[in-house]
């Protein structure tokens, strides 16, 4: 049975899309992974002063390449498809919905001017070279936060069905410290509005790095699946992401983790990305998708080592949209910001729809795409690949068997939903320590003789 139909006009014409869900149906059709003439409705996040914070002359993060971004993606009229706009900034209230009081108390008060007289504190909170402390730096978080939640809110209302904030993405930011030059996780925040809706929400992470903020945040619960394509080999930052962290408790074989070698090309990530994410999809069958697309996968990139095009990780982001699920795209790492600002737009315009052309748009900001100025440089071809197809082969055999585990989606009962994360996990560890206590008290009365006992709170038959 077709998904029920609804007209919507768009600036370039007339489409027909599918009409929102609350979760996906048993009507959505997974074997060919494809709404037909799937024309959703795009939110696009954007703040100015999100590109004028500066982490330090020789650090890699380099937020202006959202300015680059965001010239690119108007200067193609790529916001005629969308609903563009300007988030307000998160509130203190909601990042203290995933991060600890005190390391919100320090983000807020300390400064370049204060840090002298704060830096006992810095090693508590893991301030550093990575992590350093910079002009603006609380105004930042708020301000990229606020519209990785906005756009939850966004699709949770169903006026939108993807929302992209480029500003997000932060992955590695823990509960009580920054890491790897993320300070709040804003990918934590947007899956809890999520989740006071959507009974399961499925993160996909296809930095470089792995996405182990987020694992860590949901790794003992079954209403988030987390699913990481990266390197690993025990030393590449953050040295977690190996093929057996699959989760704990009720989370147990929820965290996917992909760990790939040097080099990887194209067609090898491509294909060994749809062949996960067709069978996670058909296991899990999420309410929301949240995506986060960290340019620093791309060839060529200042940190990463790998060989992707930028069609090759447009490609992930194409193929996850044909599933029709409502979905967030989020930024991330990146750390050559041409190719980042390349890349994020020519994704835009993958989730709009629209085709766009290999010459890139004059701006302001032409020289810095030079000499080609084109939207898809060649890339690939700087490291050799170490992928080899035995590996692949058994790598996707092995994550292929974790999903048969969990044996299909998880039911869930619908109640109030956590105000949360911290919460939320800590229901599940009372349930786990309940049902250990029960085992304790049981295996106890079976050694004491007493087993039989237990039947008498029972009607008899």
């Amino acid at each position: 049975m077709g998904r029920k139909k609804e007209t919507i006009v768009y600036p370039s014409g007339t489409f027909s899309t599918s009409q929102r869900e609350g979760s996906m149906g048993s009507n959505v059709e997974f074997a060919s992974g494809t709404v037909e003439h799937y024309r959703p409705r795009v939110s696009y996040y954007m703040r100015e002063q999100a590109g004028n914070f500066h982490y330090g002359k020789q650090h890699p993060m380099k937020p202006h390449r959202l300015t680059l971004t965001n010239h690119l993606v108007l200067n193609y009229g790529l916001h005629k498809y969308m609903d563009v706009y300007e988030p307000r900034r998160a509130t203190e209230e909601e990042i203290r919905e995933f991060h600890a009081e005190d390391y919100i108390d320090f983000l807020k008060r300390v400064t370049p001017d204060n840090q002298a007289e704060m830096q006992a504190c810095f090693s508590d909170f893991n301030i550093g070279d990575d992590c350093p402390i910079f002009d603006g730096m609380w105004d930042f978080c708020r301000i990229y936060s606020g519209a990785s939640i906005e756009a939850a809110r966004k699709l949770v209302a169903g006026t939108a069905d993807i929302a992209v904030n480029w500003m997000g993405g932060l992955h590695h930011a823990k509960k009580f410290e920054p890491s790897g030059f993320c300070y709040v996780n804003d990918i934590v925040l947007a899956i809890l509005q999520l989740l006071r809706y959507y009974p399961r929400v499925l993160y996909v992470d296809i930095d470089i790095h792995h996405g182990d903020g987020v694992q860590e945040a949901f790794y003992n619960t079954d209403r988030v699946m987390t699913c990481s394509f990266h390197k690993y080999n025990g030393d590449f930052f953050p040295g977690t992401g190996a093929i057996d962290e699959m989760g704990t408790g009720l989370g147990k074989f929820f965290a996917i983790n992909v760990p790939l070698q040097d080099g990887i090309d194209d067609r090898s990530y491509t294909q060994l990305f749809k062949t996960i994410m067709s069978a996670v999809m058909e296991t899990f069958r999420p309410g929301a998708i949240v995506l986060q697309c960290g340019a620093d996968s791309l060839g060529l990139d200042r940190l990463g080592v790998f060989n992707l095009s930028i069609a090759a990780h447009g490609e992930c982001v194409r193929f996850m949209r044909r599933f029709g699920v409502p979905m967030m795209v989020i930024g991330g790492g990146g750390y050559t910001i041409r190719n980042v600002a390349r890349c994020w737009t020519f994704e835009t315009g993958i989730v709009c729809g629209a085709e766009l052309p290999p010459e890139l748009p004059v701006t302001v900001y032409k020289d810095f795409f030079g000499p080609d100025y084109s939207l898809h440089p060649q890339l690939s071809g700087r490291v050799v690949n170490h992928n080899s197809k035995a590996y692949l082969n058994a790598l996707t055999a092995r994550i292929l068997e974790q999903l048969r585990y969990l044996k299909g989606a998880p039911s869930v009962q619908m109640q109030e939903a956590p105000p949360d994360i911290q919460g939320f996990l800590d229901d599940q560890e009372r349930r786990d320590r309940d049902l250990a206590a029960d085992k304790q008290r049981e295996q106890k009365e079976d050694r004491a003789g007493k087993r039989e006992d237990v039947a008498e709170f029972y009607e008899s038959d």
